[in-house]
């Protein structure tokens, strides 16, 4: 997968489709709408991302804002559904007040050269979101390239949104969190050397220091599914801070996996968190911590 990213200068000769968005989460919706892009591909069109960096939402807010899934961890995603251009197009003071037509004009069809647009039904694009999905249809007619807009998926009635998504990450509900992604939500990263605190208590863990703008569920114990060069395994996953045997407030995902001994300091590894356990605490001495891990061990286990 090709990325581009910190610049506004690029050109796709060829041709190509483009799905554009915000993309938090990859969720179902997004998987729904970049799989109606594989009958171009048949036809020999490459398949492009346009999302912008950083997040429309924090840079217009102004404030922090952490996301279902970091760039980083989107990066994994897209090279993994086939993406063949992941285009970061640099959010700032000037690009954001471009006008619709522009980037219709100057964009999409001048730098892309584009054969097909698709994007949400709420998509909105340029200058104060002035451009809509109406007006990509008219250019779309008038200009020779195919526009294809999508409603939400729902899910029992419900429309799947990021923002719905990151509401039961925050409450914990990873189970809900999994139908509306359509996947475990995951934490991607390098594992690091940590304190080695669980090797002494005989069960040596992995860790991952998520990205600051990474969102995380509530502090506390998870049942894991963790990937790792095409395999699968079942693990347990401490998200927090640890309070018992650290006083640090950087948060920290560690996992023990179950029946597993390969070396990973420094392998990229996906750490899926299928349900709560839980809630992190703090305890007393390390042989308490000891024996509240062996516990959560056997539940897991034992699901």
């Amino acid at each position: 997968m090709i990325i581009i990213e910190k610049t506004t200068e690029f050109n796709i000769e060829e041709g190509c489709c483009v799905a554009i968005g915000k993309f938090d989460g990859i969720h179902r919706g997004h998987q729904h709408l970049l799989s109606y892009l594989e009958d171009y591909r048949k036809d020999g069109y490459k398949i492009v991302i346009f999302t912008f960096d950083p997040s429309p939402v924090a840079f217009f807010s102004k404030q922090e804002y952490k996301g279902v899934t970091t760039r980083y961890e989107k990066r994994h995603i897209f090279e993994r559904l086939g993406v063949d251009v992941l285009i970061e197009y640099p959010l700032t003071k000037e690009s954001a007040g471009i006008s619709p037509e522009d980037f219709i004009e100057d964009i999409l069809i001048g730098r892309l050269h584009v054969k097909c647009v698709v994007c949400g039904s709420d998509f909105t694009f340029g200058g104060e979101g002035k451009g809509n999905t109406a007006l990509l249809q008219v250019y779309g007619s008038r200009r020779g390239f195919d526009v294809k807009v999508f409603e939400k998926v729902k899910e029992d009635g419900v429309e799947i949104s990021s923002s719905l998504i990151r509401s039961v990450i925050e409450e914990g509900r990873m189970e809900d969190a999994a139908r509306y992604i359509g996947a475990y939500y995951s934490v991607t990263g390098v594992v690091s050397h940590g304190r080695q605190i669980g090797r002494t208590l005989g069960m040596p863990t992995v860790n991952i220091v998520p990205e600051a703008d990474k969102l995380l569920p509530p502090y506390g114990v998870y049942e894991a599914l963790i990937s790792y060069n095409g395999g699968h395994y079942k693990g347990i996953t401490n998200v927090g801070v640890k309070p018992t045997v650290t006083d640090e407030k950087k948060p920290v995902v560690e996992t023990f996996i179950f029946d597993f001994d390969e070396e990973l300091y420094d392998k990229v590894i996906t750490v899926n968190l299928i349900r709560m356990v839980r809630p992190e605490r703090k305890f007393d001495s390390l042989d308490e911590l000891k024996e509240q891990i062996k516990n959560d061990i056997e539940t897991v286990r034992n699901r």
